[in-house]
């Protein structure tokens, strides 16, 4: 029975991570598919082929948004944007969104940008647990005044689902700064803690009072 149950665990091993890949890309490539959509009729790829083909609205949208950037960098381009924040800042309910997304956005891929670019470790839900957490930001406003204290922004993710989770301030002497990267602190929330980064793992399975000590660190004999 020993083998059988390691010959299955060795199967899940090799299936499970597989599975679950190629789950997400379908998922993320049916979703992108939709682009076609934008397309006339009998100019989209399944009516002119005979068939479908996954994976070409993938192209189309790196195409879309190559095509926006290259536009938007230019000083045409930054007129038209211009405009359109202008329209958008108009509309009540529509600009509320608009401008969050948009900050949003700018925080999380303008290369100066503070937000998930270091991990964390946080005493969360009480003193004396621990738990791994992302700085989305420093300047907190008025929330920074009326404390009185240096505080961070931190999100702090739910396990496995990492897009879930809550919004807390941290006094910035209350955390740690890790030195893994984002991705390695995502594969270790999203495993439970199964998947460790090597920087966290202990050099050694001996105790630090059984290792043997280098004499030369000690300073000279007599």
């Amino acid at each position: 029975m020993k083998f059988l149950h390691r010959y299955l665990v060795a199967g899940l091993l090799v299936w499970v991570p597989l599975g679950i890949t190629l789950l997400v890309v379908r998922l993320l490539v049916s979703w992108l598919d939709n682009s076609l959509l934008l397309l006339p009729e009998h100019y989209r790829p399944d009516n002119l082929l005979g068939f479908h083909i996954p994976g070409l609205g993938v192209v189309l949208s790196l195409l879309i948004v190559f095509a926006t950037g290259v536009l938007a960098a230019n000083l045409f381009g930054r007129s038209l944007v211009s405009i359109w924040e202008h329209l958008m800042a108009r509309i009540p309910l529509v600009r509320s969104v608009y401008s969050g997304a948009k900050q949003l956005a700018e925080t999380m891929f303008s290369e100066a940008g503070q937000s998930f670019r270091k991990v964390l470790l946080v005493e969360f839900p009480r003193k004396g647990l621990w738990t791994l957490a992302f700085q989305t930001g420093t300047d907190v406003g008025e929330a920074q005044r009326k404390t009185g204290r240096d505080v961070i922004n931190v999100y702090v993710p739910t396990t496995p689902n990492p897009t879930g989770g809550y919004f807390v301030m941290v006094p910035r002497e209350d955390v740690v700064e890790l030195e893994m990267s984002v991705d390695e602190g995502l594969k270790m929330l999203m495993s439970m803690g199964a998947v460790v980064p090597r920087s966290l793992k202990p050099a050694s399975n001996t105790p630090e009072k059984d290792r043997p000590t280098d004499p030369s660190a000690s300073g000279p004999t007599n």
